[in-house]
């Protein structure tokens, strides 16, 4: 099997983004974007998916972390789907139920090429370090659907907003991580059409 790598690089008025991605990695994760709270998910995801990853960022947060935060997951579900390339002998289908502490987060992903998201976290309006906890949604949505992929997110419990994205992003990370495996028996697309 050929190495699964890729690398995005987008520059806009607003942000300056650097991801690149490696799916058959250790979990190692080198992250700096200018928030605290979002570097502390993504390596998280990476850490949990056991990919590989870089992702800088600069972006405008002088005047809010939103830009920054949906360029990432932009350029970040960009690097996964050219990583993955046309999805030959994968599993396609993940999931993971993660707790932490109060909260207990779900996720399901199938690598599908078609971008869908359904989101339930209960997140209180509140700031997550120097990240509001809307953002939470906004970066899953980004990524979801510039892999294109399917992705269910639901809380099962909790309370605290750290707690359930918490939960959310290492959930993400698990249930990428069954998606992307090599399937023993599988030497095709997993698709009855023949693509994905």
């Amino acid at each position: 099997m050929d190495e699964r790598l890729a690398q995005v690089d987008r520059e806009t008025n607003e942000t300056s983004i650097h991801v690149s991605l490696h799916l058959d990695g250790s979990g190692r994760a080198e992250v700096e974007t200018g928030i605290g709270f979002l570097n502390h998910m993504l390596t998280h995801v990476l850490r949990h998916a056991l990919f590989d990853g870089v992702i800088q960022a600069q972006g405008d947060l002088e005047v809010d972390a939103h830009h920054t935060v949906e360029d990432v997951g932009i350029c970040l579900g960009q690097a996964l789907q050219r990583a993955l390339g046309d999805k030959r002998g994968i599993e396609r289908y993940g999931h993971a139920v993660v707790p932490m502490d109060d909260a207990l987060v779900m996720v399901a992903v199938d690598l599908s090429g078609r971008a869908y998201l359904h989101c339930d976290l209960q997140l209180p309006p509140v700031m997550l370090g120097q990240m509001p906890a809307e953002l939470v949604e906004e970066f899953l949505r980004a990524f979801a659907f510039n892999v294109p992929m399917n992705l269910h997110v639901r809380q099962l419990a909790g309370r605290n907003a750290h707690h359930i994205a918490e939960a959310a992003f290492k959930a993400l990370g698990r249930a990428l991580a069954d998606a992307v495996r090599y399937r023993s028996r599988e030497t095709g697309v997993p698709s009855t059409k023949g693509v994905l």
